[in-house]
């Protein structure tokens, strides 16, 4: 089965790789701004809480690797929020 739809990589972005630790083959940007994000910490990501109160997600690589990104995020998003089929 093909599924093109899950990863998508724009390497001409100024800041890719925004996250270390991920083969740049393997980098997906389909989820450039986090849908988990606004879930604070319920997002299940690697995240940090700066001294200013902002959430840091520079090291998470949930949403970014690999075309099982896309099914990751789907998941969460459908455990936390639920499925509204």
């Amino acid at each position: 089965m093909v599924e093109n739809y899950k990863f998508f990589q724009n390497n001409k972005c100024e800041y890719f790789p925004c996250h270390k630790n991920i083969e740049k083959n393997k980098f997906n940007c389909i989820f450039c701004f986090c849908p988990l994000y606004l879930l604070g910490i319920n997002c299940e990501g690697e995240y940090k809480i700066l001294e200013n109160g902002i959430k840091s997600c520079e090291c998470c690589k949930k949403v970014h690797y690999g075309s099982e990104a896309y099914d990751n995020v789907m998941k969460i998003i459908k455990e936390k929020i639920g499925d509204k089929k």
